[in-house]
């Protein structure tokens, strides 16, 4: 997106790259203290002097004239200053009021490319809370609207109402020109997982109405102390942003209509501010993966141990042959585990014969080393994010049975509360917009298509639900006579009822002897019922 673009009818920055990660080297170092209060000014913008910060677009005059002042208070006249080394540098946290997170930011993102349980386990939270799409579900207030008119008005207030959907399905297309609406959710909801902070851009046309909704990377924003905003530093480039539906005047620069943000976090006692990712309670299991990773790698690129070992009786070697035997095992076998080594032996004679003999080393398999520290850790990583083994791809020892609780465990305990959160967060978007309809998130199915259709067929035949309300979940537009209860005939209104009754013998009976377990998988042998 080019500089100086116009979003929504408002001045956006261009979101450029964080800082890539260092280059040297296959992942930055792992460990928990690199993500306690230890950033640099190098990849914390907010670290850098005032004076530097000053300098950038986007801050006004304010704002200079307070690190001009904050300069001078340790300086005297003719050009005489303070040589106190206790007292503090005046950084960007100072200068724009903003506070300091209770970890690395910048470190916490990095982690999600350097471990690879942790990757995986953020992807599947994320592909499962907000990947699955979304649906424009009716609110209460147009249901009971529905419930209350007869059918001729029904028919053509449903058609006011599919009208209403295709409309906010090509107003929330329009709202990002770049990424899907699903895309950029995704985006944020990494960054809720991997830094404990989301933060989704709302931008405005001139006339105030919502036109845009971006995501802005977590690592490149900080909270005001007085909690009226948020300021961005990127790229020598500062701007703020306002709480969403608030009013707020702009502390850092001379933009009066500066876009909104949502905050979306991490609750964590700790801190009132920021939120907490999970995995801040599983790095040293991290760490550990990663200097246990590194240490095995270090086995293979310097190994220098031969797979046999040659013993000479009855011979000695030239100096030329030894001096060639040294180099081979000191320099030539170094990472290079399948070399060919000869060696020169002198001949027999009438005294004296030589025997060579070759004696294996390493001629068995080789393991890699603490196995069983590393699946522990990943253990307390998967722990740590509460997301089953199977949803990262983890099958080894998983039975179907346990799989199938853990899967409903994650839904019901990790996903649901999530979605229902961010739903609410996102209504206060949608209802600025409509009152027709609730945006709800598609939730991960435990059941199968064909179970599924037998469970809606109970709920018509029951009159639970009516066609349209199915017809709604399934993203299908209403269709005349939708509305109403299915009407059974007399015959099948009388099984339905012996039916939902048990009231047959043959029905009581199956029932009865029905197991605790059905429908449910198998368990594993030894986990069943057992008898004394």
């Amino acid at each position: 997106m080019p500089e100086n673009v116009r979003v929504a009818g408002l001045r956006r920055p261009a979101v450029k790259a964080v800082d890539d990660v260092e280059q040297e080297g296959i992942t930055p170092t792992l460990s928990r203290n690199m993500i306690i209060k230890n950033a640099t000014a190098e990849d914390d913008p907010f670290l850098r002097s005032a004076g530097e910060l000053r300098t950038y677009t986007g801050v006004g005059r304010g704002v200079r004239q307070r690190a001009t002042r904050l300069e001078k208070s340790f300086k005297g006249g003719g050009g005489a200053a303070t040589t106190r080394v206790e007292e503090p540098q005046v950084t960007g946290y100072g200068l724009f009021d903003v506070l300091l997170p209770p970890y690395n930011m910048d470190y916490l993102a990095k982690v999600y490319e350097a471990s690879s349980v942790h990757h995986s386990a953020v992807n599947a939270k994320a592909a499962n809370i907000v990947g699955l799409g979304y649906l424009w579900e009716e609110s209460d207030k147009t249901k009971a609207k529905v419930e209350d008119l007869d059918e001729a008005k029904t028919a053509k207030l449903r058609k006011k109402i599919e009208k209403a959907r295709m409309e906010l399905d090509n107003w929330i297309a329009e709202c990002n020109t770049e990424d899907d609406f699903l895309e950029t959710m995704r985006k944020v909801w990494i960054d809720y997982e991997t830094t404990g902070n989301g933060f989704l851009e709302i931008g405005r046309t001139k006339i105030g109405v919502i036109h845009y909704l971006g995501h802005i990377p977590a690592s490149t924003l900080r909270i005001r102390r007085l909690r009226d905003g948020y300021v961005q530093l990127v790229e020598k480039e500062a701007v703020f942003f306002d709480n969403f539906g608030e009013r707020n005047p702009n502390p850092v620069g001379g933009d009066n209509t500066p876009n909104e943000i949502i905050h979306i976090k991490k609750y964590s006692p700790t801190n009132s501010f920021y939120g907490v990712p999970d995995i801040v309670s599983a790095m040293s299991e991290v760490a550990g993966n990663e200097f246990s990773t590194r240490y095995n790698l270090d086995y293979f690129e310097n190994k220098a141990v031969p797979r046999y070992i040659i013993v000479i009786k009855g011979g000695k070697l030239t100096p030329t042959g030894e001096r060639a035997v040294h180099e081979f095992f000191e320099a030539g076998l170094r990472g290079k585990h399948h070399r060919s080594l000869v060696v020169p032996l002198p001949a027999d004679d009438k005294d004296r014969k030589v025997d060579v003999e070759m004696k294996p080393i390493e001629a068995g398999v080789q393991d890699s080393s603490f196995s069983n520290f590393r699946k522990a850790n990943i253990n307390g990583i998967l722990m740590a994010h509460r997301v089953p083994a199977s949803k990262v791809g983890i099958v080894e020892g998983v039975a179907l049975a346990v799989s199938r609780d853990a899967d409903k465990t994650f839904k019901e305990q990790v996903c649901r509360p999530e979605q229902r959160i961010l739903e609410n967060k996102l209504h206060k978007i949608v209802k600025e917009v409509t009152d027709i309809f609730f945006l709800r998130l598609v939730e991960m199915t435990l059941t199968d298509e064909d179970t599924q259709s037998k469970i809606d067929e109970r709920d018509l035949r029951m009159q639970v639900i009516v066609p349209n309300e199915r017809r709604a979940k399934l993203g299908y537009a209403a269709r005349a006579g939708g509305d109403e209860p299915v009407d059974l005939k007399a015959q099948q209104a009388a099984d339905q009822k012996a039916t939902g009754q048990k009231s047959r013998a043959r029905d009581a009976e199956r029932s009865a002897n029905a197991t605790d377990s059905a429908g449910e998988a198998r368990n594993v042998k030894g986990e069943g019922r057992t008898t004394p």
